[in-house]
């Protein structure tokens, strides 16, 4: 649900409405005829000083789950240290890769409310913002504040549409990752290591076999957790040049033998999995891996954020590799942007230079789960799998993720979950892809 800790105009007119109506027509009846009165001289009164507006930033996420809250949090502590007297709205929207949150905002764009500084993933997702001219340009400002010195040129190319940058990014995440539970696969003498799709599915085989647990844990309450562990099939099976070749705007790849044979492999993933996954969320499925009731899940390293704020220790109660087939870097980036008529663009300003800063990241990053995007970090602050992810992001192939829009648009996000959570439950193969060739042209816009 929708958090905000202040009433919005219409809640207080609606709270208030009828006092104000009867005083109103108070103000506004006919005085009775009263008698003559002498005339008093009017009294002065002490003249009172004006009172400051207070000042409010609001501020629009998806992040409502352990690490991520956390993250968030942190990084508030800075903002209101450097701002102090500054009230902040913390407008979260429930729901894992912002599928319930976009909704909810788009409404609020749509009626003229927007709020001062919202998530975006960076990349081509931003592209939809910018297209419906909701977002201002940031180009001087991260010039400004000397974030293109301290930011990989890698993503300073992917920050930029229309030649201009629009969004302060505050990390880099990892979405191909398995996460495991070690004592689990000891357990059942499965070794942790799958580098290809069918060593996955052999271990997964024994462990199914042995009934002890569910092999491999997926959620879909959150509605991309489907879409986001078919992302990880589709670079497996058609490996990083043709993959990224999927999200050109075009139907080409997708008339490729591979991406029905992609699809026939997330089928049988699912033969293995829970077979309450509507029911479940992502944090649902990494809990399960956590507590030993399933062997293992693929989801981001906001998985990890979510275990460190359990209090699990990474390598010793959970374990972690690169999603089966490739270990390239598949990446993705949250940023902020500022919103055209931000109603406090000062205090919005002043949120994006914190986003932007080394202090606000390493507040943010080592609790969220994810790394910096800037390139000097204190390193003493990152615990071993973010030492891991800081080092294979600046060496392994690096490939955008879909399901979190560093390779695709609003439009395009909104039809590939959908395809993919339909999928889950019907499983419907030729159905699916034809909605995935449907779905190309939404990527442009």
């Amino acid at each position: 649900m929708k958090q905000e800790r202040k009433l919005t105009r219409r809640q207080a007119l609606k709270l208030f409405g009828a006092g104000a109506a009867s005083a109103a027509l108070a103000a506004c009846a006919v005085p009775a005829a009263q008698p003559a009165q002498p005339q008093q001289p009017a009294q002065q009164q002490p003249q009172q000083p004006a009172q400051q507006p207070k000042r409010r930033l609001e501020i629009f996420s998806w992040w409502t789950n352990g690490g991520e809250a956390d993250g968030l949090n942190a990084m508030y502590e800075v903002f209101l240290q450097k701002n102090p007297g500054v009230e902040i709205i913390n407008a979260t929207v429930a729901g894992g890769a912002g599928t319930n949150a976009k909704a909810v905002l788009q409404t609020r764009l749509a009626g003229g409310q927007p709020p001062d500084s919202w998530q975006v993933h960076a990349g081509r997702e931003t592209l939809s913002y910018v297209n419906a001219g909701q977002v201002e340009p940031l180009t001087e400002f991260f010039t400004e504040k000397g974030f293109d010195k301290v930011m990989p040129q890698f993503l300073l190319n992917q920050l930029k549409i229309n030649g201009e940058i629009w969004t302060v990014p505050v990390n880099i995440h990892r979405s191909n990752v398995l996460w495991y539970n070690p004592k689990v696969l000891e357990e059942a003498g499965i070794e942790p290591k799958f580098p290809t799709l069918d060593s996955l599915f052999a271990a997964l085989d024994k462990l199914k076999a042995q009934g002890k647990v569910i092999p491999i844990a997926v959620g879909g309450k959150d509605k991309f957790e489907a879409s986001h562990t078919f992302e990880s099939i589709l670079l497996a099976v058609f490996g990083v040049e043709d993959y990224i070749k999927l999200w050109d705007g075009t139907d080409t790849m997708w008339n490729d033998p591979r991406a029905a044979e992609a699809l026939g492999q997330l089928k049988r993933l699912f033969s293995y999995a829970n077979s309450d996954r509507s029911a479940q969320g992502w944090a649902d499925a990494m809990t399960m891996v956590l507590e030993g009731k399933a062997a293992m899940t693929i989801m981001g390293d906001w998985a990890h954020g979510l275990g460190i704020s359990k209090g699990a220790k990474v390598n010793q109660d959970y374990g972690w590799m690169p999603a089966p087939g490739s270990d390239a870097f598949m990446w993705l980036s949250d940023s902020f942007c500022l919103a055209k008529g931000a109603p406090n663009p000062n205090e919005a300003r002043a949120w994006l230079e914190v986003c932007g800063s080394r202090e606000g990241q390493d507040a943010f990053n080592p609790k969220k789960g994810s790394i910096p995007a800037r390139t000097d970090p204190d390193l003493s602050k990152y615990d071993d799998y973010l030492k891991a992810a800081i080092a294979d992001f600046a060496s392994k192939p690096l490939v955008p993720s879909a399901a979190h829009g560093a390779s695709t648009t609003n439009a395009y996000q909104a039809k590939f979950h959908n395809t993919l959570e339909v999928f889950s439950s019907d499983l419907d193969e030729k159905s699916a892809l034809e909605s995935l060739k449907e779905a190309v042209a939404d990527n442009n816009r």
